[in-house]
């Protein structure tokens, strides 16, 4: 039997199992002793067991005091660092067992070591892991993520967790989580219903209001996920509580912008109409006003029309700014000729206040954009600065041109602005000092406006002042190159339209009737219809070569309208013109891909509308 015992220790391959003398020199060597420590029984054999220790043990005398532990107290275990023949280190658990004959004198030791060293780099890898995600947690500031024991209890609290619900480790570690959720929560119990049902499905997500410490309501997002071992035994639950407040704000914003922007957009289609009417009325008073108060009265009617007119299209375009959908029309274009543009339509205002306006000369440079949005820009600039310039002011525009940009400056001498306010004169709806009768008027998008359409071109607006009472100065920055001028042919005069026929198709009795009033006025020979059934009608009985067409029509809508027209002179090309109150840019694409030639908002300005059809009927 002792034989067989020999035979199976020396066979062992995962234990070094060894006999050493009292003395600690070594007497046997099996299989798994020449595996673990890399010597040969014949090279090993009678060397003393301290060559298996490190330099650091050896210098404290740690073998010898392993062995007088062993004789003191029968048995010694330990676990350390050991050494193999090609000097390689390796954790070991180590039995030294004193052997004892029947006088009870020590006979040597059995010492058994085990090789460890996996076990241990995987306890370390498990010691950084563990020690990464904490650091990765506790790094984390815009989100609340701690544990919760078995019964809901705080066990740890990161960085996120403090920012965000306002305690400290030490303040929450213990207390149950309940301690976040309203009175109203806590009263149905839902904080324990959460954790139920996260133990039942694994995890559960919710979103509701949730206290801070310092008793404020936050819109959180919450997941709570159960933790459980090996076995299935709960342990507890991780807990991430986002804050939501930023968004739902946000989405808040989103849906107010767009309810707005609908809003705009409708009332925009309805002041159109009536302006429209009121425009035309307008013009025939001024057409045939003979006498001192109708002329007087046209004069009024006209100006604060293109008042009203000038802030309907503002309200517009603070709707497509805030949804990006202005578009530019690009062509070749004469700055002198925007900036001629822009100070003739502002030209009442000027001369109601006794401004004094002085344009630059000709510089021959031509921009690549969008006629109209270039004249609204420069419209609003001196717009602005005829409102902050008391009466009889000097507003000048001068152009320089350097590095392949216009520099347009627009300069008064008015009430200039202070400094806190040069850097907020772009926002939306933000205004200078006003008089309390608020003479000056205006809805404070002007200015954001111009800067945007600025922009759009590739540009910059900036705001210079001095300070209060010191004047204003506008610099406008646009890309520029200066223009081959020597083959241009000076313009001949405009022509009187000759008699045409024209229908003019809108159910808006006084729109249709006073804009064909004005066209009479201009030699025109005009009908009216009120619907797109009598147009039809009147249209199958005599072609008109010219129609002035309004979309929104009940019944047969203007686009069906225009495509009976398109379709009865097929042979021809009549002129067709869009006559709306739906002015946004896919209005206007939709309308001249339906067949309209040309598209006009209304109140509809009169001298374009007469100059697009003559200009139609030369070419």
């Amino acid at each position: 039997d002792s034989e067989l015992f020999v035979h199976v220790v020396h066979g062992v391959r995962d234990y070094a199992i060894l006999l050493l003398t009292p003395e600690g020199y070594i007497a046997s060597w099996n299989m798994g002793a020449r595996l673990i420590k890399g010597y040969e029984e014949a090279e090993i054999l009678g060397k003393h067991f301290s060559i298996f220790y490190t330099p650091e043990d050896i210098a404290r005398n740690w073998p010898a005091a392993e062995l007088e532990r062993a004789r003191r107290d029968g048995r010694y275990e330990e676990e350390g660092w050991r050494v193999r023949k090609d000097g390689t280190r390796f954790w070991a658990t180590v039995v030294l067992t004193a052997l004892v004959d029947a006088k009870g004198r020590i006979r040597g030791f059995a010492k058994i070591t085990r090789d460890l060293t996996q076990r241990l780099e995987q306890e370390q890898r498990a010691r950084e892991s563990e020690e990464r995600f904490r650091l990765l947690v506790n790094g984390v500031v815009d989100q609340a993520i701690f544990m919760l024991d078995p019964d809901g209890r705080i066990a740890s609290w990161n960085e996120g967790a403090q920012r965000l619900k306002g305690y400290t480790a030490d303040e929450i570690i213990g207390q149950h989580f309940s301690v976040f959720y309203p009175p109203e929560a806590n009263e149905r119990n839902w904080p324990a219903r959460e954790l139920i049902a996260a133990s039942e499905h694994g995890s559960f997500e919710d979103e509701g209001w949730r206290l801070r410490k310092d008793g404020t309501e936050f819109w959180a997002n919450v997941l709570i996920t159960a933790l459980r071992g090996s076995d299935g035994v709960l342990r507890g639950y991780a807990k991430v509580t986002r804050d939501m407040t930023a968004r739902d704000r946000a989405r808040a914003l989103e849906r107010s912008a767009r309810h707005t922007d609908e809003f705009l957009a409708m009332l925009g289609h309805e002041l159109r109409n009536p302006l429209g009417s009121i425009r035309n009325a307008a013009y025939i008073v001024a057409q045939v006003g003979k006498t001192p108060p109708l002329e007087k009265a046209g004069e009024i009617l006209t100006r604060q029309l293109d008042h009203l007119t000038r802030m309907v299209d503002d309200l517009l375009d603070v709707s497509r700014i805030r949804s990006g959908k202005i578009q530019l029309q690009r062509q070749p274009i004469e700055l002198q000729e925007v900036l001629r543009r822009a100070a003739e339509t502002v030209e009442p205002m000027m001369a109601a206040r006794k401004h004094t306006l002085t344009l630059p000369s000709d510089r021959g440079l031509t921009l690549n954009g969008d006629m109209a949005r270039l004249v609204q820009l420069f419209m609003n600039l001196l717009n602005n600065a005829a409102k902050y310039t008391p009466p009889a002011g000097r507003i000048e525009i001068t152009v320089k041109f350097h590095r392949g940009m216009a520099n347009v400056s627009v300069k008064d001498n008015g009430i200039g602005i202070p400094d806190h306010m040069v850097a907020r004169v772009f926002d939306l709806f933000v205004q200078g000092e006003r008089s309390l009768d608020r003479a000056e008027g205006g809805l404070g998008v002007g200015l954001a406006l111009a800067r945007k359409l600025a922009e759009l071109h590739g540009g910059s607006v900036e705001a210079r002042s001095d300070g209060e009472g010191k004047g204003s100065e506008f610099l406008v920055r646009l890309p520029a190159f200066a223009a081959d001028r020597s083959n241009e042919q000076p313009s001949s005069p405009g022509e009187r339209a000759s008699s045409k026929h024209v229908l003019v198709v809108d159910d808006q009795v006084d729109a249709a009737d006073s804009l064909a009033m004005n066209l009479k006025l201009a030699g025109f020979n005009v009908e009216t219809s009120y619907s797109g059934e009598e147009a039809m009608r009147k249209y199958d009985t005599l072609p008109y070569p010219i129609t002035l067409l309004d979309i929104g029509l009940p019944g047969l809508s203007g686009y069906e309208v225009c495509k009976h027209i398109r379709e009865r002179q097929a042979g021809s090309h009549p002129l067709v013109i869009a006559i709306t109150g739906y002015g946004q840019q896919h209005d206007r694409a939709h309308a001249l891909a339906a067949g309209f030639d040309d598209h006009f908002v209304k109140p509809v300005d009169l001298k374009a509308l007469l100059s697009a059809i003559r200009s139609r009927m030369r070419a």
